[in-house]
């Protein structure tokens, strides 16, 4: 079982501690050995949140125990951490533990020392004061979410729940991390290198392209192809590119492709196949095919992933 804290602190944003608590508070009996999540603080007494909400949380004098520490957010403008905070946040960290930051969470790690040399992100209204206050940081511009060694950053906002649930699939797999996203109403997985911001609007003719996308979804291992998706959405092709765009902000050929990736990774998860094989399951004309997309995708080889990942019998 994974032993989970949740760091809380005065004036504290609410919408993070929540998507925090979401992810790995919130009770799923029907898993096993889900994670044990405590909120927990270095101060007495309740403590305030965004929207004059008063919470309060486990008072606790050592992070000892936990495996996972998560740090919803932080004052970007505060240069200054209590000196028993950065102490035991380091001491966690130098002791194997593994740190996930939401939004401007990596400010307080890269305040304490912990992000020096290391890849990490934040919401994008914050890079250019990040990358002034903390140039030895190898700071990522515009992605989602960074992984590390055993430090994850999310960017802002609702990529906090993008980056949780792709920790739900490292440490349960795919089949229930995409079970935990469809309870959350969120797409099952948005590649942490995938844009913060999206100029486009969400159409509203969203319906029929739920209906197209649960129908493509159901034959990937078929030869399918952008055209087969606009006649099953009963437009034009030049109608179905330019809504689909502006839909899902990406190109229908990319989340097809997307789709294949994330059908393979089950795949590798749970069955001994050849490349071959897996290609054919996918919808893929040949293996060659298949590695550059998953290289693309995922940025390891498929070979490199099942050995990760494979959960044996």
């Amino acid at each position: 079982m994974f032993k989970v804290a949740i760091l809380a602190f005065q004036n504290i944003a609410t919408f993070e501690l929540a998507c925090a608590i979401e992810i790995f508070a919130l009770s799923r009996p029907e898993y096993k050995d889900w994670y044990h999540t405590d909120v927990v603080c270095f101060e007495k007494g309740a403590l305030r949140a965004t929207g004059g909400i008063t919470i309060s949380a486990e008072s606790i004098q050592t992070l000892d125990g936990y495996h996972t520490l998560v740090i919803p957010c932080w004052n970007n403008n505060n240069n200054h951490v209590r000196l028993d905070l950065a102490e035991k946040v380091r001491a966690f960290s130098e002791n194997g533990g593994r740190i996930i930051s939401f939004c401007s969470g990596a400010f307080l790690l890269a305040q304490i020392g912990l992000l020096q040399n290391k890849r990490a992100t934040t919401h994008w209204r914050y890079c250019e004061i990040f990358k002034q206050r903390f140039p030895l940081v190898n700071f990522v511009d515009d992605v989602l979410y960074t992984h590390d060694q055993t430090i994850s950053c999310s960017a802002g906002s609702a990529a906090a729940l993008d980056l949780g649930i792709d920790i739900v699939r490292q440490d349960f797999g795919h089949e229930i991390a995409n079970q935990v996203a469809r309870r959350l109403v969120i797409s099952p997985h948005r590649h942490g290198g995938q844009a913060q911001y999206v100029e486009t609007p969400i159409t509203k003719n969203t319906g029929a392209f739920s209906d197209t996308l649960d129908w493509a979804i159901k034959h990937l291992n078929q030869p399918l192809c952008v055209d087969d998706l606009a006649k099953q959405a009963c437009m034009s092709r030049r109608s179905f590119d330019r809504h689909f765009k502006s839909a899902l902000g990406t190109s229908p050929k990319a989340w097809i492709n997307q789709q294949r990736i994330n059908l393979a990774k089950q795949l590798l998860e749970v069955e001994k196949l050849s490349i071959e094989q897996l290609a054919q399951k996918v919808g893929y004309d040949n293996g060659i095919t298949l590695r550059f997309n998953f290289n693309k995708y995922v940025g390891v080889a498929p070979s490199q992933y099942q050995s990760q990942f494979r959960i044996d019998e």
